[in-house]
């Protein structure tokens, strides 16, 4: 970008040059390069447009889980925590190996163990990751709830998350139990025969979230 000195003022394009004004002086810079046409079309362009079209996707899946359990991560306090969740969307996405490069799906990868892992991995702001004892089993009317005696919390909260990463929605429902010693630890089953179901754990201690997270859900045998 340069500044001109003319009697003549320009606005406008002439040739590869762009006259216009700014902050009250006159600007002359070259034409950009960039072509929208070129961009949807050239094969020049073909992988950035692999890469815009899954980075997008990552970032309209992971808002499709995070509103899920919004009212937790608010308690987070985190302000980097959105940006750390879109990058672990990107780790899972690329994991769905059944897809062609541009139409990976985070869907795709929390289908695989790697991909589940990462996600019981990432932890929440000051909160304290869960014990990777912890783990839920599904019946066929309810969920139990495993591993949780170990930890000093009088409450737990389960939301049940059936997420569709394609369209971008997802039902959710939420479980709050008081613990009681000796006592099994049981949800409601709220979906059945589930493509993708998430659990997301929070334990309390006298009303304060000490840990959270996503826990594994285990399957009868056969």
């Amino acid at each position: 970008m340069a500044t001109y000195e003319s009697l003549i003022k320009i606005k406008g394009s002439v040739g590869d040059l762009v006259f216009y004004s700014l902050n009250g002086k006159n600007v002359v810079r070259k034409k950009s390069g960039f072509n929208k046409t070129a961009f949807k079309k050239s094969p020049t362009y073909e992988k950035v447009r692999q890469n815009s079209s899954e980075f997008g996707h990552c970032s309209k899946a992971g808002k499709t889980i995070r509103t899920c359990i919004e009212s937790y991560i608010k308690e987070c306090n985190e302000h980097l925590l959105y940006q750390r969740f879109a990058k672990l969307m990107t780790a899972i996405k690329d994991l769905d190996l059944v897809s062609e490069k541009g139409k990976r799906t985070v869907q795709n990868g929390l289908l695989t163990e790697q991909g589940l892992n990462l996600l019981k991995e990432f932890t929440f702001g000051s909160k304290k990751k869960l014990n990777p004892e912890i783990f839920a089993f599904e019946e066929k009317e309810d969920i139990i709830l495993y591993g949780i005696d170990e930890l000093s919390a009088d409450e737990v909260v389960l939301v049940s998350i059936q997420p569709d990463l394609e369209d971008y929605s997802a039902e959710y429902f939420e479980d709050n139990i008081l613990l009681n010693d000796n006592e099994e630890i049981r949800c409601k089953k709220y979906f059945q025969n589930a493509g993708l179901l998430l659990c997301f754990l929070v334990l309390k201690r006298k009303k304060e979230i000490t840990h959270m997270g996503f826990i594994e859900i285990k399957k009868p045998a056969g």
